[in-house]
């Protein structure tokens, strides 16, 4: 049983991209991370080097775990045995100065606890629970059994300072860093994938989704400004938002919820949304 590990994006891709690709709902993330890192490059996060790695049980073996990490943001585990999870731990423990600084760790709760356990003995570190998540997938889209006033649309040139705005309010009330926004607002923008929800002729929500990558497209951020809240916004723009990435061929569209959040655990379980897996973040203090 052995881990691979690389900073190459090429090497991952060849040797773990078909596992990825396989899983494509529980390895969203990292095949959205994968995707932007080919588009804008390796330091689309940051300017440190992005680490990668994938598990088997022998070493030519096929791939059944994989992993990466865009400093600053911390390791996300895809899909993997829980005791991969652990050799994981120890094996970045044990990589030097390049893993010292992870202060978290997030992706799938029983790969993260296993992970979260073994670090602990390993590194001394304590943990705790940061944020909890639930994976949603879409089972046939049904509209805002609530329809908003307003009418959605999608984002042009025009919107953008709104938006680079409205994506620094999400972070920040989410706690998410969201690092390089303008550059993603740019890209969607020119992509089509950002819509906005609009009342009275005025922007008041906004949802964007991923390129379909391997069948699948993922919902985020969804955002609505306090002040417009309750009026049912999150609703439409969301199930624009997913019609759109069926319309582009998506097999499965997908969506990440703070389970802290009943509100909008509802509203997406009202839209057709079905649980997939809980997603768990726990940080590390040294």
């Amino acid at each position: 049983m052995t881990w691979t590990l690389t900073t190459s994006l090429d090497d991952f891709l060849a040797r773990a991209g078909g596992f990825l690709r396989a899983r494509p709902a529980e390895n969203t993330v990292l095949l959205t991370v994968s995707d932007r890192l080919v588009g804008r490059g390796p330091h689309a996060f940051g300017p440190q080097t992005p680490v990668f790695g994938w598990w088997s049980r022998e070493p030519r073996g096929p791939v059944e775990g994989a992993f990466l990490r865009t400093p600053p943001f911390e390791p996300r585990l895809g899909v993997m045995p829980d005791r991969a999870a652990a050799e994981l731990a120890v094996e970045l423990a044990a990589a030097g100065p390049d893993f010292t600084d992870v202060t978290a760790v997030s992706g799938g709760e029983s790969a993260v606890h296993a992970f979260a356990a073994a670090w602990q003995a390993a590194t001394g570190a304590t943990a705790c629970a940061r944020s909890r998540q639930r994976l949603y997938r879409l089972d046939g889209l049904t509209g805002p059994p609530r329809p908003p006033a307003g009418r959605p649309r999608v984002c042009a040139p025009a919107d953008r300072e709104l938006l680079v705005d409205w994506y620094g309010a999400f972070g920040a009330e989410a706690a998410i860093e969201l690092p390089n926004a303008r550059d993603t607002v740019d890209d969607r923008i020119a992509a089509g994938l950002l819509h906005v929800w609009e009342d009275g002729g005025a922007p008041v929500a906004m949802a964007g989704n991923s390129p379909v990558i391997a069948g699948m497209s993922r919902i985020g951020p969804v955002y609505t400004p306090p002040e417009r809240r309750g009026r049912g916004y999150a609703s439409g723009v969301t199930a624009a938002a997913s019609a759109h990435a069926l319309a582009q061929g998506a097999a499965e569209v997908l969506l990440f919820t703070d389970l802290a959040d009943p509100t909008s655990n509802s509203i997406y379980r009202q839209l057709g949304y079905r649980p997939v897996e809980d997603c768990l973040t726990v940080g590390f203090r040294g």
